[in-house]
């Protein structure tokens, strides 16, 4: 099984920044993915970004050029920075691990932009 832990996350005025982080650990030897996830009151859980094991990466149209995901192999980390943020972009973010057909997700942390 993989664990996952968040960090990050936070309130912050619109323009700015934040940077949230994902560490995993257990059977974390063949992980094919992370990134997150994020929900905004009364919506569905949405994609924000991810990772391939390859380097690949990949992130909704909403925040392509604002944020960016990036990983250290050796804390088994990703990142998650978040720039230029926006009031819209308010939500709790889930962090998530795929390790072949199985993913596993963190506990969530909130991130609030005020306007």
């Amino acid at each position: 099984q993989v664990q996952l832990v968040n960090s990050g996350g936070g309130l912050v005025q619109a323009g700015g920044s934040l940077r949230l982080s994902c560490q995993a650990s257990g059977s974390i030897f063949s992980i094919n993915a992370m990134g997150w996830y994020r929900q905004a009151p009364g919506k569905e859980r949405a994609f924000v970004a991810l990772i391939m094991s390859d380097g690949t990466t990949n992130y909704a149209d909403s925040v392509k050029g604002r944020f960016a995901i990036s990983r250290n192999n050796a804390r088994n980390t990703v990142y998650l920075q978040m720039n230029s943020l926006k009031p819209e972009d308010t939500a709790v973010y889930y962090c998530f691990c795929q390790v072949k057909t199985v993913i596993t997700w963190g506990q969530g942390t909130q991130v609030t932009v005020s306007s």
